[in-house]
């Protein structure tokens, strides 16, 4: 059986831990592979190779790391098909969804590759009698990133790509579900040019995350998960002096007023619910109509629109979405259709007996629809994951507007209108971090930034885009006078090419 190992310095580390987690194949059920779980040692030898890189990587001026990032996003655009592939094995969303998950991660890139001018600072001439005050910004040193099972190159390449293409070295930790296109990124880092210990993948549980959090020589922590666990590890990185962004749960909802294209509705809400098996924290699982008759209508399109969604194989591409991760994600949103049952939401759509002929054993589950949910209900309050869309009725705008505003989570939000009035009004009142006007997932491109608020985001900068060059930066200010002193001799020479 294959077995995934570390990357550290340019090379495979073979891990010496003992410990290994199974990398299943969701479409069949079968593990396909074992990844190496790191010890603290093989951490710190990653943190030592990064280390020892990241001097000389740092004094590599802007336009010359610009060029590694050229490079990276063409061999990325030569091996597209290849990484879709990998990617879909592990993950199980179908071959498009991968691509589409590569090619938003390279979209970071390609805005990386304009580095140069992103770090160009200010300059302020006569601040003073013979004073001038300039500005640079600098790396940090060695980040490390965290990364989740959903997008396994998209947001490793949203967290190393800028860090990288600033000056610092990286120390990537991705899910052991599906951790193969994270090493094969990092080598074909090493083949666009970047010296051996800048990029770095170590595999692993808590044991890794915690040492990467304690580390001393780690600067800064990127992560993407679960609130409880972006939680943690926002307390423990600032605790122990680290910069930190950590990215939580989400629960977006989808407004629909009355004057919505319903027939578009329905197209995106497919697509947004149901996409990627829902395991995307910008899926939009919750739809709010407002009034009866627009609830009735969008109830009786949505069941229509389910009942031509095909789920298939990840390779299938016919498919609208394959299997889940595992059989424990599989289980766990079972469990939460059961729950919004014993709620007293009604089931209009049950998925759960889905099963795929001749894949029986694969993680599959079906498009799932519940009406009547309130607020109170712990289905509405918590985040599914999975392909299940909830029906939460509002009367008026202002009842539709409070139920995002007062979620826990504030990740993503989007409004259905052909109102400007009421969408203008929508956008700057509500209490979410990103919105969607007629924009099912409203994730920013990439020049612009990436971040929620309340429990969907701890920590003060967002990812990518210019706040994601913030991130993995610090600013250094020089306020300068030259006294007047004597020109002649070699006290004033301007340097010749010899």
């Amino acid at each position: 059986m294959r077995t995934i190992s570390h990357f550290v310095n340019g090379q495979t580390l073979e891990g010496t831990s003992g410990r290994f987690g199974d990398v299943f194949n969701p479409n069949t059920g079968e593990v396909q592979a074992r990844v190496q779980l790191a010890s603290d040692a093989e951490l710190d030898a990653a943190v030592q190779a990064a280390a020892a890189a990241q001097i000389g990587w740092a004094a590599t001026n802007p336009q010359r790391r610009a060029r590694v990032m050229f490079e990276f996003k063409r061999l990325i655009e030569r091996d597209m098909n290849a990484l879709a592939e990998m990617l879909s094995s592990e993950h199980g969303k179908v071959v498009a969804d991968s691509k589409g998950d590569i090619q938003r991660g390279l979209e970071v890139i390609e805005f990386a590759c304009g580095i140069p001018h992103i770090l160009k600072g200010e300059y302020t001439e006569g601040a003073g009698p013979g004073i001038d005050v300039y500005s640079m910004r600098q790396p940090l040193g060695v980040c490390a990133g965290i990364t989740p099972f959903n997008f396994p190159a998209m947001i490793p390449m949203w967290m190393f790509g800028i860090s990288i293409a600033v000056g610092n070295s990286f120390i990537l930790k991705p899910s052991e579900k599906d951790p193969t296109v994270p090493v094969r990124l990092a080598e074909l880092m090493m083949e666009a040019g970047a010296p051996a210990g800048v990029l770095n993948v170590v595999h692993g549980d808590k044991t890794a995350v915690d040492a990467i959090l304690t580390h001393p020589l780690i600067r800064a922590v990127s992560f993407v998960g679960s609130s409880d666990i972006a939680h943690y590890v926002y307390q423990t990185g600032t605790a122990h002096g680290k910069r930190v962004q950590a990215m939580g749960g989400a629960k977006n909802h989808g407004i629909v007023l009355p004057d919505a294209d319903l027939d578009q509705v329905v197209k995106d809400l497919s697509g947004a619910a149901f996409g990627s098996a829902g395991e995307r924290c910008m899926a939009l699982p919750v739809v709010v109509p407002v009034g009866k008759k627009t609830g009735d209508e969008l109830r009786e399109r949505m069941v229509a629109e389910m009942q031509t969604l095909k789920v298939g194989i990840s390779t299938d591409l016919d498919a609208h979405y394959g299997p889940v991760v595992s059989a424990q994600h599989r289980a766990k949103i079972s469990d939460y259709i059961r729950i919004g049952v014993e709620e007293g939401a009604e089931l209009v759509v049950d998925g759960r007996d889905f099963a795929l002929q001749g894949f029986e054993k694969g993680f599959f589950i079906g498009p799932s629809l519940f009406d009547g949910v309130k607020k109170g209900m712990k289905t509405y309050q918590e985040e599914i994951f999975g392909p299940v869309l909830q029906i939460v009725r509002a009367e008026t705008f202002e009842e539709a507007l409070a139920l995002p505003s007062e979620h826990q989570y504030g990740n993503g939000v989007a409004i259905f209108t052909r109102n400007g009035k009421a969408a203008r009004e929508f956008a700057s009142r509500v209490n979410v971090g990103m919105v969607g006007i007629n924009v099912p997932i409203p994730v920013p491109v990439a020049y612009h930034t990436f971040g929620g608020w309340k429990r969907s985001a701890f920590g003060d900068t967002n990812q990518h885009g210019v706040e994601g060059v913030k991130f993995y930066t610090k600013v250094k200010t020089i306020t300068a006078r030259w006294p007047e002193g004597d020109h002649e001799g070699d006290a004033f020479v301007i340097p010749t090419m010899k």
